[in-house]
């Protein structure tokens, strides 16, 4: 990662160096922390952020969830997401707000505790590899399971959850694959260690729905919509471990992994190697801010100098 000058944090931009947080906060012991990952993207009109709104909603309905009170409103965290980008002077890259609890008492259910807001921005390319939006990554189906229904809520993105994450992407980097792919407790397909799941067979699309232990994610949103705009529907189901292995196409899609194709699953070449329908994903997708694909849902939010 390549740092920047500045972050907005409590309410300031302050020096990159100078943002610490204490060693006995809440966050750091209990994963009491909730988090954004936004993209900006670089535009004929310059740099744009993309559905900031829709993630800074998000990000107040997982604090809603873990009863951290952010003490900014919606509008602010835009604003100050848009500052980040300017002082640093980003044309592309990668936005991260953070809401966690900081030092006070050490009890589990404490909440004397201050909450704290910061927004980091900065360079970031893609996430599996140079190649992979072009030529596809390998993934694993992973030993570890997604999280089980009614323990911790897979649909909030907090800080925790992601401990689940750490434990599929590890492994799939011990057994030389780029991902892996979480079951849910059912033994049906649920997502990778941070992106969502679609498949292609005989020209049907689906993907894994809310209830398989997902993240929702804008990105995943988007390709929907996209698609819906193309005049192909998407079916959101449940799937078993071995549409993997029949599928013409499969991709993921996050804010990270943008929209990636997948070209091996478990040794099992993913249909002929070609990806058709996921090169039109990606075309309408990466079309919004080349200017090719018309943004019709006010997806782009311009930071302006």
């Amino acid at each position: 990662m390549k740092k920047a000058d500045y972050i907005w944090m409590d309410g300031e931009m302050r020096r990159w160096e100078d943002c610490t947080v204490h060693v006995m906060s809440h966050a750091l012991h209990y994963g009491s922390s909730v988090f954004e990952g936004i993209r900006v993207y670089e535009t004929p009109d310059g740099p744009a952020i993309f559905r900031l709104e829709d993630h800074i909603k998000r990000l107040f309905r997982s604090a809603r969830m873990y009863r951290l009170e952010i003490p900014y409103d919606a509008e602010t965290l835009c604003e100050a997401c848009c500052a980040a980008v300017r002082d640093n002077k980003l044309t592309a890259g990668y936005i991260r707000p953070l809401v966690f609890r900081g030092a006070g008492s050490v009890g589990v259910t404490a909440r004397d505790m201050p909450i704290h807001t910061m927004i980091a921005a900065f360079p970031w390319g893609t996430y599996l590899g140079e190649d992979a939006l072009t030529k596809g990554v390998d993934v694993a189906v992973s030993s570890w399971n997604r999280l089980a229904p009614n323990t911790i809520p897979p649909g909030m993105k907090a800080g925790g959850n992601y401990l689940s994450s750490i434990l599929i992407g590890y492994e799939a980097k011990d057994r030389g694959v780029a991902e892996g792919i979480g079951l849910g407790t059912d033994g049906l397909l649920s997502e990778g260690s941070g992106e969502n799941l679609f498949l292609i067979e005989d020209d049907v699309i689906r993907t894994p729905p809310g209830a398989a232990s997902i993240l929702k994610g804008i990105t995943r949103d988007t390709v929907i919509k996209l698609l819906a705009d193309m005049g192909h529907n998407v079916i959101e189901q449940t799937m078993p471990r071995e549409a993997l292995y029949t599928a013409d196409e499969i991709f993921f899609t996050g804010t990270a992994v943008e929209v990636t194709p997948v070209k091996m699953v478990d040794g099992f070449d993913v249909g002929t190697g070609d990806y058709p329908l996921t090169r039109k994903v990606q075309d309408g997708f990466f079309g919004l801010f080349s200017g090719q694909t018309k943004d019709t849902h006010g997806w782009l939010r311009h930071v302006g100098s």
